[in-house]
């Protein structure tokens, strides 16, 4: 089986970690960019603003 070109990671409001709205994105598992974390400024439904979204780990899940 060929190995994943990418993984699945969760962008969190930067201010506010617990907030109930996040987003899934697909980052490379390879390369330069794999290295950098992700920080890209996003809409914020619950603000109502845009804001810094930051990467986070996946929540561990149970089976």
């Amino acid at each position: 089986m060929a190995k994943k070109s990418s993984i699945k990671v969760r962008l969190v409001p930067e201010a506010k970690a617990d907030s109930p709205f996040f987003y899934y994105i697909k980052k490379p598992t390879k390369g330069e960019k794999a290295k950098v974390k992700i920080k890209l400024k996003k809409y914020n439904p619950n603000t109502k603003k845009h804001e810094f979204f930051v990467e986070k780990k996946l929540p561990p899940h149970s089976k």
